[in-house]
């Protein structure tokens, strides 16, 4: 039972880890890629649908990139749903297609771009102790039932600490590594 709980919290806290490193690898470091619009959904006819199910996203050259629309009514509200997204960019459209040009990085920008990777780590930390706390809420239970002995609960909230720990201090090195990657010139 005990063992199911750790493996459990271990498994959802190596899966935030990784979403937290698929988000931090969406923060541009200078180079366009499609991946950078996936996080931007529009407006469609009253559902809120991602980008790239609704236009093919491509790489014009290594500072712009060129989103085709399949519908050509929607290429305003595409252009307003890239606007109004933390990525800084401005679109212009040409026919079906909008442009977009990614602007050089300042040092401004950089450390816009650092707070957005830090509030992103915050996010992964909070996650992480969310797990934590439903961990121990189900030792608890356990403990309450009195299908664990006070002892076997307290190593196995100390167990799961120390998961939290080692995830913690993952999400801690990506971050590291990220901010040094932003401030590369």
């Amino acid at each position: 039972m005990i063992n199911e709980i750790k493996n459990d919290a271990k498994v959802r806290m190596e899966k935030s880890v990784e979403a937290l490193k698929g988000q931090m690898n969406k923060v541009r470091t200078g180079r366009a890629h499609p991946s950078l619009l996936d996080t931007i959904y529009v407006d469609y006819y009253g559902a809120s649908t991602p980008l790239k199910q609704m236009g093919n996203v491509t790489t014009e050259d290594s500072r712009t990139l060129a989103v085709t629309v399949f519908d050509r009514s929607m290429i305003q509200a595409v252009e307003k749903a890239i606007m109004m997204s933390d990525l800084g960019l401005n679109p212009s459209s040409a026919g079906t297609t909008i442009r977009i040009p990614l602007p050089a990085l300042t040092e401004e920008r950089r450390k816009d771009l650092i707070k957005v990777v830090r509030g992103e780590a915050e996010q992964g930390r909070v996650a992480i102790r969310n797990i934590r706390r439903d961990a121990n809420s189900d030792l608890k239970a356990l403990l309450k039932d009195k299908e664990i002995s006070e002892d076997d609960d307290r190593r196995a909230q100390d167990d799961i600490q120390k998961l939290t720990d080692l995830y913690i201090k993952q999400v801690d090195e990506a971050l590291a590594a990220k901010e040094k990657e932003l401030m590369e010139i």
